[in-house]
């Protein structure tokens, strides 16, 4: 994989699909900043494989939701390494009930945590990466976010936002030589569904064509492609990662 650009912030990487995404870039020579909110061990632990396998990254703890603390999250990287290559919006939450059951403020927020959160990162970045003419961003939706999901409206709507905002920015963007893609991924194998019983994992299989989960591991090489050189030619597209899922 070839890649132009030096660095890449990837938003939510202490842990899961974002940790992944975070060592897989490392291994391809881009300086990472792991980003958390909570979970400060768990980056430092992502660091310390990235560095033990040669890679080079920072870790920077700030919360997406916030706009002045994404602003300035943005400000010490460039400050660091002259600007930012690459961005990955992979932060989200979930937040689960039945819409009559749901709050205003139980949408609000998981809208604020996947859809604000997003606007801005992909708006910041614009702005810094404009100055150099180069740039590629990846948001990572879900699968849900077109099909839609009883029990995830609040999701649902987040996530399909994120892939309509995503076109958006690609057209706003494209002349200043920066591209937008966005990923949506299925039924993916982390710590949580490791949890489920073998009936409801067998469930889940069942509808997908390739008969498994999709391991973070593909959801993170898609990621690399999109943001490297391989598709310079590409964006505004959503790259489906759901084993056959979702085909239309």
């Amino acid at each position: 994989m070839k890649f132009s650009g030096k660095n890449v912030l990837v938003t939510g990487s202490s842990r899961g699909i974002g940790a992944e995404v975070a060592k897989t870039l490392a291994g391809f020579g881009l300086k990472v900043w792991i980003n958390y909110r909570s979970g400060a061990e768990a980056a430092d632990k992502v660091k310390d494989e990235i560095e033990a396998a040669g890679g080079v990254s920072a870790v920077i703890g700030f919360d997406v939701s916030d706009e002045a603390a994404f602003i300035d999250a943005l400000k010490t990287i460039k400050d660091c390494d002259g600007g930012l290559s690459y961005l990955v919006n992979n932060a989200g939450i979930t937040n689960d009930k039945l819409a009559l059951r749901m709050k205003t403020e139980d949408f609000m927020s998981v809208i604020n945590a996947n859809l604000t959160s997003c606007f801005i990162g992909c708006r910041e970045a614009m702005k810094m990466m404009r100055k150099d003419k180069f740039g590629s961003v990846v948001n990572i939706a879900s699968i849900v976010g077109e099909t839609g999901n009883a029990g995830q409206t609040n999701y649902s709507a987040s996530k399909g936002g994120v892939i309509a905002m995503t076109k958006s920015f690609a057209q706003e963007a494209a002349t200043s030589g920066i591209r937008y893609n966005s990923i949506t991924p299925g039924f993916i194998a982390t710590d949580m569904t490791d949890e489920l019983s073998d009936d409801i994992k067998n469930s889940f299989t069942s509808k997908i064509p390739m008969g498994r989960f999709g391991e973070a591991k593909e959801v993170a090489e898609a990621v690399a492609f999109l943001l490297s050189d391989y598709s310079s030619y590409i964006t505004g597209e959503t790259l489906k990662v759901n084993g056959g899922m979702n085909m239309a």
